[in-house]
């Protein structure tokens, strides 16, 4: 009788592609290798478990890393279209498990993340955050910037994030970027809160925004000049400079995207957002996050489904810019 990993291996290959035993093992993102070392690797998934609790009762997202790596068992490797190789193996990708944190303990669990981001960021790998709620940002910004001085933001949300503090309870799923600015972790000039829409809990958030630097993009704008027009701009002002880029899944229409902390209707559907993920080919992306999934108000795991979709295509963002970076390369002589 052959053994367990003789008649595993008959079975293994099918239409030239790996089987993956999806529940085998620690649950992954997409079954990626589970290393709590990044050497080696040109990403890494980083679950980062926290909320802060303060919505009256859309509560959960510190639920979004489990749940997004649930979903990403519908997703497969290859991607005829833009990268048809195994994207994840290409990358060496590994997935670091999440934090060990208490989400009510909001200094300590901030301090845990940015050194478990850091430590992948030293090691050249990319950080992917899964969230947790919007505030995961901070210490994910805080850890890029430790290596990669001059960090530019690209916030691609319905809210900007950036309010002002209240100094009694300074931590919040709404300031996270006003604390980035105040600590000059990065360019604020350089950096845009983009898909602003819906209404808000106070006055001259914008403005206050443009106060502390960062280029504010509305929705309405965007479609009004036109998502190639508005891409082009950004990639302009970015240039080369090292980009962190957050994705917190509220900039979706809750017809697409309802398990989220904050929903706001009009946004982009499934379609607009892929487009323009894609739309940021090339650009210098050193970090990144995906934010705000919050499986008990999602319906049949739609909205952290559609947030693996879009680490996937960060996958491919990563991708393409190390393609960029070896066509620039000098030949060797």
């Amino acid at each position: 009788m052959p053994g367990a990993e003789e008649s595993m291996s008959s079975d293994a290959v099918m239409d030239g592609s790996d089987l993956h035993p999806f529940y085998a093992g620690p649950p992954t993102f997409m079954n990626i290798p589970h290393r709590t070392d990044a050497t080696g690797a040109k990403v890494a998934i980083l679950g980062c478990p926290f909320d802060c609790g303060t919505h009256p009762f859309r509560v959960g997202a510190r639920q979004g890393p489990s749940s997004i790596r649930e979903q990403s068992a519908l997703l497969f490797r290859f991607h005829p279209e833009f990268a048809d190789l195994d994207v994840p193996s290409a990358l060496g990708a590994v997935d670091c498990g999440d934090v060990r944190l208490v989400p009510s303990r909001a200094e300590d669990s901030f301090a845990a993340i940015e050194e478990a981001a850091f430590r992948i960021v030293t090691t050249g790998a990319v950080p992917i955050g899964l969230g947790g709620d919007g505030s995961v940002s901070l210490p994910l910004v805080r850890a890029a910037s430790r290596v990669h001085p001059g960090l530019a933001v690209l916030h691609i949300d319905s809210h900007t994030d950036t309010f002002r503090v209240d100094e009694r309870y300074p931590i919040d799923a709404a300031t996270q970027f006003t604390h980035a600015a105040r600590e000059q972790r990065i360019s604020t000039s350089s950096s845009y809160h983009l898909g602003l829409r819906g209404t808000l809990p106070q006055a001259r958030v914008f403005e206050y925004g443009r106060e502390m630097g960062f280029n504010l993009v509305t929705l309405a704008e965007f479609f009004q000049r036109g998502p190639r027009a508005v891409v082009q701009e950004v990639r302009a002002n970015i240039g080369d400079k090292p980009l962190y880029l957050s994705w917190d899944m509220d900039v979706f229409d809750p017809s697409c995207a309802p398990g989220v902390c904050t929903p706001v209707w009009g946004g982009l559907n499934a379609r607009e957002g892929i487009d323009l993920i894609r739309s940021l080919s090339g650009l210098n992306i050193v970090a990144a996050d995906i934010n705000t999934v919050s499986p008990a108000q999602d319906v049949n795991g739609l909205t952290a489904f559609l947030a693996a979709t879009m680490v996937y295509e960060m996958f491919l963002l990563v991708l393409a810019r190390d393609a960029m970076k070896a066509a620039e390369a000098p030949a060797p002589q």
